[in-house]
């Protein structure tokens, strides 16, 4: 193994360069290996073709921004256990707390000391080389980016299900366009997203319907169906049966 291999590889993805020259210096006069990307999806096909150790990642960029990007990365298989560090100018905990949400394990603020940077950094390659040193080299059994797509946009689904969500909603949240998540999703699930959706509305309400003494009317709100009758009803055509009558039946 060469002495470049053991160095500790980092990608910085943000859109400013000259903001980061300092800290580039003082990363490369520590020895590590730099990769640089300036937006989202540059820094995501980047991520995916060299596996860097840790992820500096700016949280405001232009066409797929840092909260999207990190979605991505955690939805994919190789890259899920690499560390991100959200860089941000912004103090607000409402920000700080969707980036953690979305898998980040660290914010530092703009304008920030190198020292800082440093430091985060340091610890964070520590935790992931002490608890998984294996992570980043492991073989993905899934290499399509599409895959990637559909999964972040089923996850978003189940964890919304209660509420009314568009295709606009789910293509925002996941970082890409309305007709290629629609064509990821007919390609990998053979429906469409609402198909999907409806689907996985109506399972959850089956399940609600034999496991809970929630109404039908309760059960109706929490799967996101504006009426109990248009669940009665959707309910029916998908398996021949009321709610009412498959309550009191649930295995017949």
């Amino acid at each position: 193994m060469s002495s470049n291999s053991l160095r500790p590889h980092l990608l910085i993805i943000d859109d400013r360069p000259d903001e980061m020259r300092l800290l580039l210096e003082t990363l490369r006069s520590e020895d590590y290996r730099i990769s640089v990307a300036f937006d989202g999806e540059q820094g995501y096909r980047r991520a995916i073709a060299n596996r860097p150790d840790l992820i500096l990642l700016d949280v405001r960029m232009p066409r797929l921004g840092g909260f999207a990007t990190c979605r991505q990365l955690k939805a994919y298989p190789a890259t899920s256990r690499i560390p991100v560090i959200f860089l941000t100018s912004s103090n607000e905990l409402s920000e700080r707390l969707e980036g953690l949400g979305a898998g980040a394990v660290d914010y530092v603020t703009k304008p920030f000391a190198p020292e800082e940077v440093l430091a985060r950094i340091r610890i964070h390659l520590q935790l992931a080389t002490g608890t998984a040193p294996q992570a980043v080299i492991e073989e993905p059994d899934i290499t399509s980016h599409d895959l990637v797509i559909v999964r972040a946009a089923m996850k978003y689904m189940a964890e919304n299900i209660a509420r009314p969500i568009s295709l606009e909603d789910i293509s925002r949240h996941i970082g890409t366009y309305e007709k290629k998540l629609s064509n990821a999703f007919r390609t990998h699930t053979g429906k469409s997203v609402f198909e999907y959706l409806r689907e996985e509305r109506l399972c959850r309400a089956r399940q609600l319907l034999s496991t809970t003494p929630l109404s039908i009317h309760e059960i109706a709100l929490e799967v996101g169906f504006s009426s109990a009758a248009n669940f009665a009803t959707s309910f029916r055509d998908r398996f021949d049966t009321t709610p009412s009558e498959f309550r009191k039946n649930p295995d017949g």
